[in-house]
């Protein structure tokens, strides 16, 4: 699109955020705060109203994925510490689950399927939640408890029908709740309840968008105690009612 193109002696302001990913190649990226060295493995993180200008090594040249969003929960996820330093480039290297992403994000767009922007923006969230999880992960790597927190999100995400007991769990692996807590909250950026929640919620605009099923069936199997909570609480993760979010397929 027009609105991206930009001539690297002017630079550019964007009016949404973008991700960029460099998977191959280097180069630099500038802003008003100064000027970094881009490398495979590099995010080059913009604001909406940012100055900024980026190139590839000439003769060299690099591989770009990247992506241009905003919403309400967009300026939520990036009011995170890790995106409000004044450093615009984080270093995750090359991660497969991150390309993955990128790539999950293309096939949508590109397909336009009914209710694609919807999914697509889930995904971006999905992204973001990934790129903070990966910073994170940096001061656990190696350690027994890393191995125990992967496990309990690997065990949330194989049920999320279901309600883990994280107390059960923390003592069936030998650790106190309150530490596991703490933990898991530093690795994921989420409390165990909330993680398994926003799966939940996740998985809830799957099948409100690719299923015909009710908004009651969907509640139940998801572990709801009430169709009316599980609604509000709908809402609020992800800013339009149940309802709402499954007319945008039929329109």
């Amino acid at each position: 699109p027009s609105g991206y193109y930009f001539t690297y002696e002017k630079g550019r302001i964007l009016n949404e955020y973008q991700i960029n990913y460099i998977t191959d190649g280097e180069g630099i990226y500038q802003n008003q705060i100064g000027k970094y060295f881009i490398k495979p493995g590099s995010l080059m993180i913009t604001k909406p109203g940012d100055w900024h200008r980026y190139r590839p090594k000439k003769n060299k040249g690099w591989v770009e994925h990247y992506v241009g969003f905003t919403g309400h929960i967009a300026h939520e996820l990036l009011a995170k510490p890790l995106f409000t330093r004044k450093k615009a480039i984080i270093d995750v290297g090359n991660r497969e689950e991150i390309l993955d992403t990128f790539y999950q994000i293309f096939e949508l767009v590109i397909n336009e399927k009914p209710g694609y922007q919807q999914v697509a923006a889930g995904i971006v969230m999905k992204l973001l939640g990934i790129i903070v999880s990966i910073d994170k992960q940096k001061d656990f790597a190696g350690k027994r408890i890393e191995i125990i927190i992967q496990k309990a999100c690997y065990e949330v995400r194989k049920n999320v029908e279901g309600k883990m007991d994280f107390k059960a769990f923390s003592e069936n692996n030998h650790i106190g709740y309150s530490y596991f807590r703490k933990m898991f909250k530093m690795y994921t950026g989420l409390p165990p309840s909330q993680y398994q929640l926003e799966l939940k919620m996740l998985r809830a605009k799957e099948m409100l968008l690719h299923s015909d099923r009710l908004v009651k069936e969907i509640s139940d199997e998801l572990g709801f105690d009430s169709v009316f909570y599980f609604s509000r609480i709908f809402k609020i993760k992800m800013g339009v009612s149940p309802s709402e979010i499954r007319k945008t397929v039929k329109n």
